[in-house]
């Protein structure tokens, strides 16, 4: 490491070699041996100012080429120092930005991977349902069937798309709430009218499979969100619940509010959850053991992320009898 390259330490070194001389000049006018010690006490200044600089210098060398390690993804340099000054506040705080960068690196990779594992997966559940109805079209197209045979196909071709429309709009609708660009429009919402306008599109299904609803909510307990996301959310739970109870089963949804949140429980007298899907009953596209063929494993997802960002929480339990239980908790303060 040559110091003379550096333009600043070059430029100290010129005036310190002008002081020098001065001072030597000045110590022979006055006396000869003043001058000796004066030329003494500037050159062992001299090599103190060069080795402390020369320290220094090579300290600064080496963060340099921690930093291009850095610029290269090589994040293993150690910048914390022992000592105290200016050098040591630097390496504290490059040491402070080295600790972020890791930290975005590595969840940049996380994120990449998750995209590529959602991309998949979204592939694999639109191919699926495409793939039955490419196989009716063609089978219409080359068999001779009859008109009662045909009006099924397509019916069953109908409800093929209505599960890819609900797909798509299920996943527009979390990476609206992933990306922060939903804006809720929080109001103090009757549990009761939640409840209600959750139900009013799981009617016909309900007394197709001949189950029983109860609804043990007074109407003075209330709790603050947005309704439409919010119906949303507990829609997706109660259809559910009434995918994994029996017909002739039922599903029970009660409410208690106190100074602290509002809880919603939704139970079913189902076949309950298996405790190996328990952990993972709200991760996207996790399909459990009693998962129907026509599941895509993201209702609950979209349910638990429309909730969370209503300030509130849902946990899933076996109940103690049987069936799944499942427990909202809308909060009125920061938790």
């Amino acid at each position: 490491m040559n110091l003379l390259r550096n333009s600043e330490v070059k430029r100290q070194c010129i005036l310190y070699a002008v002081f020098s001389v001065l001072a030597v000049f000045g110590g022979v006018w006055i006396s000869v041996p003043s001058g000796i010690y004066a030329g003494m006490i500037c050159v062992i200044g001299g090599v103190i100012y060069y080795l402390f600089t020369r320290r220094r210098y090579k300290k600064i060398s080496v963060m340099n080429e921690g930093l291009d390690q850095i610029l290269h993804g090589d994040y293993s340099m150690d910048f914390m120092q022992d000592q105290e000054g200016e050098l040591a506040i630097l390496s504290c705080e490059i040491y402070k930005m080295t600790v972020r960068l890791r930290e975005q690196a590595e969840m940049l990779q996380r994120d990449k991977v998750y995209l590529s594992n959602s991309i998949a997966d979204i592939s694999h559940q639109i191919r699926t349902p495409l793939t039955s109805i490419r196989m009716i079209t063609q089978r219409l197209q080359r068999e001779q069937i009859s008109e009662e045979e045909r009006v099924r196909k397509v019916q069953e071709v109908n409800s093929l798309l209505s599960r890819v429309d609900w797909l798509i709009a299920s996943l527009l609708k979390i990476s609206q709430l992933e990306s922060g660009t939903v804006k809720f429009h929080f109001e103090s919402v009757p549990v009761s009218t939640l409840v209600k306008k959750a139900m009013e599109p799981l009617e016909i299904p309900l007394e197709l499979k001949e189950q029983r609803f109860l609804m043990e909510v007074g109407d003075e307990i209330s709790f603050r969100g947005d309704v439409l996301w919010s119906v949303e959310a507990i829609g997706n739970i109660i259809k559910n619940c009434m995918e994994h109870t029996p017909a002739g089963g039922s599903l029970c949804i009660t409410a208690e509010e106190n100074p602290v949140y509002t809880k919603i429980v939704i139970s079913d007298n189902g076949e309950g959850i298996a405790p190996e899907d328990l952990p993972h009953i709200f991760e996207r596209f996790y399909k459990g053991k009693g998962s129907g063929q026509g599941s895509f494993g993201i209702g609950l997802a979209l349910s638990q992320m429309i909730i969370s960002r209503q300030n509130g929480t849902v946990k899933v339990q076996n109940g103690i009898n049987s069936g799944a239980e499942f427990q909202i908790c809308f909060y009125k303060g920061a938790v």
